[in-house]
């Protein structure tokens, strides 16, 4: 008899708990919304696009053994770097970081070796990943704390290394570094794979828990951690999503969830539920606040979709939710970035490393002004001096007058919502 009354004591206990009661009911009406178009947003993606092509031909070109590449080693590399044009055009763009040379041998091989600017913010950003090592170090361990096996496919997170802040030979002078944190193990699947040694409790805070923990909301914060409340995501809505009430009312609903943390273990929870929704939301909010950049192509979060327990067509979730993320489709991609990271379109809290990708930014542009020249044409104590950074933002601010910043207008382009809605 006592065993009796206390199960049902225990049940009805459970039921009660904001978490199973949203699991049970599936009371929010979700409203179709139409894709938008970010002039800022996108201006930002077609920039970056070439600098990380830049960036990675230069990793490349460094790892080489006879310090140069030839034409025919990068010959299909166009679509692995992103690119619409060939690599060896490419290439030929920026003269103040490749410096092109006939092979030894072969007159009509063309080679290309990095010049000393390039050479400078190289040494620059190796600087960069020193001083601030125990924060990437974090930040990967945040990123195998969200996956179910606290493990990643090495070839996933190469494709992310850029995106991540993470060194470009990682996977031999980081991981190795920190065997407490970090080891080398294969995947299920058989491939290479890194894994998380250890569970450190100080990184399971989230973006959205930290945001909350350090403003004024300290209070609200503590209340959530007992399961007192909720957590709202910030929204930045497209004009005119915010005048409709239906709209309104969709998302005032969705924030009364309960927030289920990235870091926490999700496959209690009802997988058709909008609690698991909410979650995914997270995860991905989560996500794109560790990269550097505050975005990422869908094919790279495709690659963890299982470890990360989100759903198979994740991709509705971006277009779903337009206050807290925009989705891409520049450069022939499908870029995903996270709205509260951007405003007017620059970054809110840049990593060293943007600074840094800003320098390197403007001497591509130098290049590309002043290409055929054969001089260089970025002097060595420019690269320097942080007056060139004061240069970097004056060109920044001038683009912004030339695009508009916050523009955001409907897009009734058919092809666009049929790209979305494939996965």
């Amino acid at each position: 008899m006592f065993k009796a009354k206390h199960f049902v004591s225990l049940t009805k206990k459970l039921l009660s708990h904001p978490q199973i009661e949203h699991q049970q009911v599936r009371g929010i009406v979700k409203v179709r919304l139409k894709w938008v178009k970010n002039r800022s947003l996108d201006h930002v993606i077609d920039t970056e696009t070439d600098l990380k092509a830049a960036c990675l031909l230069k990793d490349a070109i460094k790892r080489s053994p006879t310090g140069y590449l030839t034409a025919k080693s990068f010959a299909d590399w166009q679509k692995l770097l992103g690119l619409t044009v060939p690599v060896l055009r490419f290439l030929r763009r920026y003269p103040t970081l490749f410096e092109e040379f006939p092979h030894a041998r072969y007159a009509n091989l063309p080679c290309f070796q990095l010049t000393g600017t390039a050479l400078l913010l190289d040494s620059q950003e190796q600087s960069i990943h020193q001083v601030h090592e125990n924060d990437t170090v974090e930040r990967l361990s945040r990123v195998l704390m969200m996956m179910k096996s606290r493990t990643a496919p090495l070839q996933s997170l190469h494709h992310l290394k850029w995106d991540l802040g993470l060194p470009d030979n990682f996977e031999k002078v980081l991981i190795p570094k920190y065997p407490d944190h970090f080891r080398f193990v294969k995947a299920p699947t058989g491939v290479g794979a890194v894994r998380l040694v250890q569970w450190r409790e100080k990184f399971a805070v989230s973006a959205l828990e930290r945001s909350n923990e350090g403003g004024e909301m300290g209070d609200e914060y503590r209340h959530f951690k007992r399961g007192q409340t909720t957590l709202a995501f910030p929204m930045n809505f497209p004009r005119g999503y915010g005048d409709q009430k239906k709209v309104r009312a969709w998302m005032e609903e969705f924030q009364k969830l309960p927030y289920i943390s990235p870091y926490e273990d999700s496959r209690h929870i009802d997988p058709n539920s909008e609690l698991m929704e909410k979650r995914a939301v997270g995860v991905l909010h989560e996500f794109l606040s560790l990269t550097i950049h505050k975005k990422t192509k869908r094919n790279y979060l495709r690659s963890l979709r299982e470890e990360l327990n989100i759903p198979h067509k994740f991709t509705r979730l971006f277009t779903r939710y337009p206050g807290i993320f925009y989705l891409s489709l520049k450069c022939k991609t499908t870029t995903v970035a996270l709205k509260e990271g951007y405003s007017r379109g620059k970054l809110v809290n840049p990593h060293p490393l943007v600074h840094l990708r800003r320098k390197f930014y403007h001497v591509m542009r130098t290049g590309l002004l002043y290409r055929g020249k054969g001089v260089n044409l970025i002097p060595r104590e420019d690269i320097l001096l942080k007056d060139l950074e004061n240069r970097v933002e004056e060109e920044e601010e001038t683009e912004e007058e030339e695009i508009g910043t916050g523009d955001e207008h409907y897009e009734e382009t058919s092809d666009v919502e049929d790209e979305f809605s494939k996965e």
